[in-house]
């Protein structure tokens, strides 16, 4: 693709690469096939290949309207696209550059301003979300149905192994996950203690940094991100051997600290080591000896929804799978495994229309094989599944798990 950039941001860094990124597009429109939004709305302009035509015009000097806002707005930056993309265009790079840009160039109405404030400010402080988490779980049954389906039941914390082990890895306990499912990494480091590796949560770490940066508060998730490094650093230098990721959705940020702090002086080289260090749970555990995990009741027939952060961005499609069939559990069918469930982030609260859409979709691909339950491995995915199920829904490391 030819571009022609205008020197406001050919002379930028982000200009830059969003330009190296748009002249590897070839127009072959394969991504629509699988994009979620176009499958849905039938409309080019909700498509990564329309998309990115629009994202090109704006850096190129045309007008920036409402209109095209709506368009960019309605993507789940599922990344789908890019593991259909022949030619290895970065679509999520370049909506996260273009709709920064755009935002401040383009001012949002108030109420939509405030939404998205709203959004940063509460989802990645930790204690700020869980108390209000309870005060809507207390109340939860006198709302009604189609608001106290969105609040998910208390879940109560189990306790995690007391004997350290010589291998140790960092986890990250991010900032719904503790309060909304706090029993997943208590889970995962009974699972992985049996295996004779303690894992360690770093107190001081907190919000991987998506919440803000998708909201293209960049630099505020910068700082979420240094944050991190600094409080993982001395288990890292004291030997940690890898951090292990239970929510997809932060690993797909973790895995990118190395290339968005890359030109800052102070952190390049730990972030770049963080990023190396980033692994899913499912892929650590697919390279440890699970004869040792002895599964003491049968779940059922088991259907796992793999996010999209997991397979798109993370590149680990059919990992968990592996995992899971070789400790025993009775995977059930599924189709369209590549679709988005419409939860992405912030996605259910700023579209909320066509992310139930594509909730009920995924839903009806999950259930034709008629499992007792179903598991994921992120917990945005989690929450918004469990809403509208009629079945149980858990972060997958739960099945391996044999705490009573």
């Amino acid at each position: 693709m030819q571009t022609n950039l205008v020197q406001q941001f050919a002379k930028t860094q982000e200009g830059q690469e969003a330009e190296a990124i748009l002249r590897a597009c070839v127009h072959c429109g394969f991504c629509t096939a699988t994009c979620p939004t176009y499958q849905e709305l039938h409309d080019e302009r909700d498509g990564p290949r329309g998309r990115i035509y629009l994202m090109k015009m704006f850096l190129e000097g045309a007008e920036i309207t409402e209109k095209t806002r709506e368009h960019l707005d309605r993507c789940l930056t599922c990344r789908s696209c890019e593991t259909t993309c022949p030619s290895g265009v970065q679509y999520g790079r370049l909506v996260d550059i273009s709709r920064g840009l755009i935002e401040k160039q383009l001012p949002r109405k108030p109420i939509d301003r405030w939404l998205r404030w709203g959004l940063a400010r509460v989802l990645p402080r930790r204690r700020l979300f869980g108390s209000l988490l309870r005060i809507g779980q207390l109340f939860r049954p006198l709302l009604p149905n189609s608001l106290r389906r969105k609040v998910p039941p208390k879940k109560q914390a189990s306790p995690w192994p007391k004997v350290s082990h010589q291998r140790k890895v960092l986890a990250l306990a991010g900032c719904v996950q503790p309060s909304a499912t706090p029993n997943t990494n208590a889970a995962a480091a009974r699972v992985l203690d049996k295996l004779g590796i303690t894992m360690v949560e770093a107190p001081q770490a907190g919000c991987c940094g998506a919440v803000n940066y998708h909201l293209s508060e960049h630099e505020q998730a910068l700082a979420y991100m240094r944050r991190n490094i600094d409080a993982w650093w001395p288990a890292i230098e004291a030997g940690a051997e890898a951090i292990i990721m239970t929510a997809s959705g932060c690993g797909a940020m973790v895995q990118d600290y190395g290339h968005l702090l890359k030109d800052d002086p102070a952190y390049a080289e730990r972030a770049k080591k963080v990023s190396e260090l980033c692994t899913d749970l499912g892929a650590f555990l697919l390279q440890q000896d699970l004869e040792k995990l002895h599964l003491k009741q049968n779940p059922g027939k088991v259907a796992f929804h793999c996010p999209c952060t997991l397979q798109h961005a993370m590149q680990q499609s059919g990992v968990v799978e592996q995992v899971l069939t070789r400790a025993g559990i009775d995977l059930a069918e599924t189709r369209d495994k590549h679709l988005c469930c419409g939860s992405a982030g912030t996605y259910s609260v700023l579209q909320p229309k066509l992310s139930q859409r594509l909730l009920e979709k995924k839903l009806d691909a999950l259930m034709v094989g008629q499992p007792d339950r179903i598991v994921t491995a992120n917990i945005g995915c989690q929450m918004h599944l469990e809403s509208q199920a009629e079945v149980p829904v858990q972060h997958w490391i739960e099945l391996l798990d044999t705490h009573k």
